[in-house]
């Protein structure tokens, strides 16, 4: 039997505007878990979303993530920043270090409220779900066409992905750093 090696930096890249993900063990290398390294840019939110089958398991390597993973007092469609649990659980500002698991059946989410890309370990089990949906999702913002919202929630049920906010990718606006002239 033979296991897996990657030096810093291998494996599988897809990469987007929206996410850069590298994936490191997978069902292809005999593994019941899918591994990867996502890189999540300035302003991507992943939308809070709830799997019925899977469970996650985040560890954020750089940088600053907000996370949640609990069942809100009340599921607001618009957003999930200021959801709070009825245990008085709120949403928590994630740096190097820290980590988040997600049982099955549990609300959660990821977001890069920061101005600097922030670097995760991902972990979903049973692989090979997460795989296909990057994949597929790699696709769609590739496609540089306009995204059809219907195909993107079939395509959310077939890999265990109940999407209860929407993903949103809103890079920071970067600000004119020299004044202004102003006229004579």
């Amino acid at each position: 039997m033979t296991g897996l090696v990657l030096p810093p930096g291998h494996g599988r890249k897809l990469i987007t505007k929206a996410q850069e993900v590298t994936f490191k063990a997978t069902e292809a290398h005999g593994s019941s878990i899918s591994i990867f390294e996502v890189v999540v840019p300035p302003g991507f939110d992943v939308g809070a979303h709830v799997h019925s089958d899977s469970q996650e398991f985040f560890y954020v390597l750089e940088g600053e993530l907000q996370l949640f993973a609990f069942e809100p007092t009340e599921r607001t469609q618009e957003n999930w920043h200021e959801w709070k649990s009825p245990d008085g659980d709120e949403i928590v500002r994630a740096t190097e270090g820290a980590f988040m698991f997600v049982p099955p059946g549990t609300p959660h989410a990821f977001r890069n409220a920061s101005d600097k890309p922030a670097r995760m370990l991902f972990q979903c089990y049973p692989s090979p779900y997460h795989e296909y949906y990057f994949e597929e999702i790699a696709e769609i913002w590739s496609s540089g066409a306009s995204v059809d919202p219907e195909a993107v929630e079939e395509m959310r049920r077939r890999y265990d992905v109940s999407q209860i906010t929407q993903l949103r990718y809103e890079p920071p606006t970067l600000v004119d750093s020299e004044p202004a002239q102003r006229g004579a």
